[in-house]
This record gives C-alpha cells, sequence and structure tokens, in this order.
C-alpha cells in the first residue's frame, strides 16, 4: 500500500532563527531526521512505496536520500578502505519527489499527487512529524472491515491542563485533568479511500474538508489509540524524542525491537 507523506510545511515552532529553512520533518532524532523514522515505521509492517508532498525547504529533503549515507544506522565491515554493509535501510523503498507548492493546504498537497497512487483504492497518509508504535496491521484492517471513506487514528489530549466545573456561585465543583476526559484528537495517521478526493476542493483541507464531509456523511472511522504517542510540535517535544533514543528509549522503532 502507497503511503503519502506531508511534508512541505514551514514548522515555525521547529525553527532555530530567521535562517533556518530546514522543514520539520528533517528535525534531527539521533542520527536521522523525523521523516526518515515514519517511513522506516512503514516500512517494517511492509508498507515502502512512498511519495513525498514536498514544499518549503524541499532541497533538504531531496539532499538527505540523494545522499544517503547507509553506514550511519547499519553496521558494516570496512574491508580495504570500503564498507561492506551488513544490513541496509532504504535499499528496497521507492520514493516519488513531488513539489506541491509552498503554501498549500494538506488537502491540495495531496490532491497534486493523486495520479502517482495509480489509482489504488487504499492508501496512507501522514504528517511525517508524528511518531507511534500503533500496531499498523490493525489499524489497517480495522478500516478494511468498516468500508469506510477515511479513518484517522485518534488519541486523548496531550494537554497537561486541568479543566475546572464551575457552578454560577463561582464555587469549583470538580477539577479533570484534560487526558481524563472522554475526548479525542486527530493522532495524523491516515488510512484513506480515492473517495476522499470527491470532498476536497482545490486548495482545501484533508481534516476540515474531506474527513469533515465523510463524517457528516458517516463514512469517516477513528481508530482509538492510547499507547505511545508523540507529536513534535516544539523544540521541546523533538528534544525529548532525541534525548530518548540517546538513552535507548524509542519505543516507535519496532524494527529495533528483538521479538520476544
Amino acid at each position: 500500500m502507497k503511503v503519502v507523506l506531508f511534508c512541505g510545511g514551514y514548522g515555525m515552532r521547529m525553527r532555530n532563527g530567521a535562517a533556518d529553512d530546514v522543514p520539520k520533518p528533517m528535525a534531527m532524532v539521533g542520527p536521522r531526521p523525523l521523516i526518515w523514522h515514519v517511513m522506516r515505521y512503514y516500512a517494517h509492517f511492509g508498507h515502502t512505496e512512498f511519495i513525498l508532498c514536498l514544499g518549503y525547504g524541499a532541497h533538504h529533503i531531496k539532499r538527505f536520500f540523494l545522499e544517503y549515507e547507509e553506514t550511519a544506522s547499519n553496521d558494516f565491515v570496512l574491508r580495504d578502505g570500503k564498507p561492506e554493509l551488513l544490513s541496509t535501510d532504504i535499499a528496497d523503498w521507492t520514493i516519488t519527489f513531488v513539489q506541491t507548492g509552498i503554501e498549500s493546504a494538506i488537502g491540495e498537497r495531496l490532491r497534486r499527487v493523486r495520479e502517482y497512487l495509480d489509482g489504488d483504492e487504499m492508501f496512507l497518509a501522514n504528517y511525517a512529524d508524528v511518531l507511534t508504535d500503533a500496531p499498523l496491521p490493525d489499524m489497517i484492517d480495522r478500516f478494511e472491515k468498516s468500508g469506510a471513506g477515511a479513518q484517522m487514528m485518534v488519541v486523548p489530549p496531550q494537554s497537561s491542563f486541568h479543566c475546572v466545573e464551575m457552578g454560577t456561585d463561582g464555587m469549583v465543583g470538580a477539577i479533570t485533568a484534560v487526558s481524563e476526559m472522554p475526548l479525542w484528537e486527530n493522532g495524523g495517521y491516515f488510512v484513506l479511500r480515492q473517495e476522499v478526493f470527491d470532498h476536497i476542493p482545490e486548495g482545501g483541507d484533508l481534516v476540515a474538508d474531506g474527513c469533515g464531509e465523510l463524517a457528516k456523511r458517516g463514512r469517516l472511522g477513528a481508530y482509538p489509540y492510547r499507547g505511545f504517542w508523540q507529536p513534535t510540535d516544539t523544540v521541546k517535544e523533538r528534544t525529548m524524542l532525541d534525548d530518548g533514543y540517546a538513552h535507548g528509549v524509542k519505543p516507535w522503532a519496532l524494527w529495533d525491537q528483538v521479538p520476544a
């Protein structure tokens, strides 16, 4: 199944300064950028055909793959001054690079790569900046059985804030952590059918337009997940992932886990 990755946004909250034009998916976690970790997740489950929706800072992403150095994350033997790889990362990947505009909304980026899906009835999509250890085969299986037009992973709110219930007399009746409330938010992992294109207008958004219209029609499924899920909207969140990787705490790296 093909995987569409949206990797053309500015990522303003991740930038270090005005001269920093590196897109958010290229922020480093360990020896590799975020987008690599997301792609390894899909490849771990056998999905190795990727379509990259490029935009801001596209040259950084292109250069990374064109100059890819396998020895950075694979064991190898140095013989006569030349490395002999003991394993590889991306040798079996097919990656299509498509410039989808600097200012394009996510839905418009998806529209602009539709021709590269080769008419496939179902495909996967992702923001390329969120890591998880969710069971992808189960996610896809649930979608197939539902017959829905689209499905999104949903996760509990990540905010550490508390909601306060206050009476008309100004007295507090209850305090509840947002994460404990019966609320869910978009987790950024999608399984889609071609049907979604029927509801995304030119310049439109995937969630607000495509998924929103499908929801009104009873055609949008949800995959609730309470396991590991980590966005990288801020430098702090990305640093947490990087620190975890440095200490061997990387639950999203399913490809590195030794079977029990």
